[in-house]
């Protein structure tokens, strides 16, 4: 598949190379890299290294401060990531492409794989290191992040109350009560089951969190019973699980973190820390793919 170049500023600095003239470099150079550009380094100019460096700026001169600081960067990019991810995976179900959808939601487990191994970058996090710079974060809290947001509701995880810290940035808030109304992954995936012959609830409002249903745990049932190894609904159901793992792998990595580095504090953010996400913890990502192995 041969893929459209994009058009923006970063389209129009970053020249285009085809193998011929990669290859015909190579010789040039005799097997050295090139060491002479007109203007600054393509890399730079395509990753935007100077923006993305420019972008620490620790309110302290606690050296934990700034590990902290890029790890939370590092994870937001992730979150964006996953969003773009799962929103082509939404397309793709809507279009019954269920093969290239279910490579979608593969690559997005992948990236959650990457993105709970940056708790470890923390994993050293004291309380009196966390301290010496927390308090100057006022009420800067994860909790706040619209992107992170954006993959709640995604997954069935709604409620119209947490669009609210927001409100006071209208373009993230626009787009996040658009994402409240849609119907989410779950959604796609169970308007998918419908059109194959399944008994699939109708009419739930998309804004309201999702509720388990014992005619989507059927369905699954069935699926597994009537499908196996191979077979496109059964591969789709098994990608959707090991998604749910690694988003219940990320809640509880968030959870011991903050333990680890400040205990049973209440959060920045006004909760009251461990405990709320404990609970966070308790709510299941598609249901029913997991009541459906007792049921099997």
């Amino acid at each position: 598949m041969t893929s459209r170049r994009a058009r923006g500023p970063v389209a129009d600095r970053v020249k285009t190379v085809g193998g011929r003239e990669r290859a015909d470099r190579a010789v040039a150079n005799r097997g050295l890299p090139t060491l002479e550009f007109e203007t600054g380094t393509p890399y730079d100019e395509y990753v935007g290294t100077a923006v993305l460096h420019g972008l620490q700026r620790p309110v302290t001169d606690a050296p934990e401060e700034l590990a902290f600081l890029v790890t939370t960067q590092v994870m937001e990019l992730y979150f964006g990531l996953i969003r773009s991810e799962w929103t082509l995976t939404q397309r793709l179900l809507d279009a019954d492409q269920v093969t290239a959808a279910t490579t979608a939601i593969g690559r997005s487990v992948r990236h959650f794989e990457a993105l709970n191994a940056a708790w470890g970058a923390l994993g050293w996090l004291t309380p009196a290191q966390f301290n010496s710079f927390r308090d100057e974060l006022g009420e800067a809290s994860g909790f706040q992040s619209s992107m992170y947001r954006h993959l709640e509701f995604l997954l069935g995880n709604k409620s119209e109350a947490l669009t609210r810290p927001h409100r006071r940035t209208p373009k993230v808030y626009q787009e996040l009560v658009e994402a409240l109304n849609r119907p989410s992954l779950y959604d796609s995936v169970l308007s998918l089951l419908a059109r194959r012959g399944f008994e699939i609830p109708r009419g739930q409002d998309p804004a309201a969190e999702y509720a388990p249903s014992p005619l989507v745990e059927a369905a699954w049932v069935r699926i597994y019973a009537e499908q196996g190894p191979g077979e496109e609904l059964w591969i789709l159901g098994e990608a959707l699980t090991d998604l749910s793992e690694r988003f219940s792998d990320w809640r509880y990595r968030h959870l011991m973190a903050v333990r680890r580095s400040m205990g049973a504090k209440p959060g920045s953010g006004g909760s009251s820390g461990v405990s709320w996400l404990e609970r966070s913890l308790r709510r299941e990502v598609f249901p029913e793919l997991w009541s459906a192995r007792t049921a099997m």
